[in-house]
Order: structure tokens, then C-alpha cells, then sequence
């Protein structure tokens, strides 16, 4: 497994006044440095150890997000009276409950 493959996210700390490097696949690692070169430099670092760590003690590593397959579907559970709400609003607009709720999640991405 490459730790290329993985999510890899940089941005500014104000606490630290330095760069964080962040892995989205390892939320629990993070690297802090003066540029974002060296961030994204020591995140990846401690990726790679943690990897190797993992597959040395045989436990199972995470797989990239990009390798991933997304089927389209997900399972969300809500109040009540917010679903009659968006029943409603699709209902007004003459669509279906599932294209409005597709919609408002596409928009707040």
C-alpha cells in the first residue's frame, strides 16, 4: 500500500502560528512546522511509521478514501417533525423527498 493514495490536508494553526499537515484516513496524527512544505513532509512521516507499525503488529490499515467504492447511498436517521418538513417542501416543489434531500446535501458541500 502507497501512503500517497492517502488524503492529505494542510492548514494554519493560530494557537501554534505554524503549518499543521493532517491525514484524514489517521485523525489521530498530525505534524506542526514553520512552512507547509515541511508539515506536509512530516505528516506524511509519521503516516509512512504508523503503517509500518500496523502492518508489522498485523492490524488492519486503513484504505485511502480515494480507493474506496461509494455506492450513492447512506442511511440518515432524523426528527420526526424534520421530516415532515422536508416532506412538505418536496411535496410543495413536486419532487421527490430524495432529490430534496439530495439537493440540500450537494448545496452544503
Amino acid at each position: 500500500m502507497s501512503i500517497d493514495h492517502y488524503t492529505y490536508r494542510l492548514t494554519w494553526s493560530p494557537e501554534d502560528n505554524e503549518h499543521i499537515g493532517l491525514c484524514t484516513e489517521f485523525p489521530s496524527l498530525s505534524w506542526l512546522a514553520s512552512s507547509q512544505e515541511a508539515a506536509l513532509a512530516g505528516i506524511r512521516q509519521m503516516v509512512a511509521e504508523a503503517v509500518a507499525d500496523m502492518q508489522a503488529s498485523g492490524e488492519l490499515i486503513p484504505v485511502p478514501l480515494a480507493e474506496k467504492h461509494y455506492s450513492g447511498e447512506f442511511r440518515v436517521r432524523i426528527p420526526p417533525e424534520v421530516h415532515r418538513a422536508l416532506a412538505m417542501q418536496a411535496a410543495e416543489q413536486g419532487i421527490s423527498l430524495n432529490r430534496l434531500a439530495s439537493a440540500k446535501l450537494a448545496t452544503s458541500c
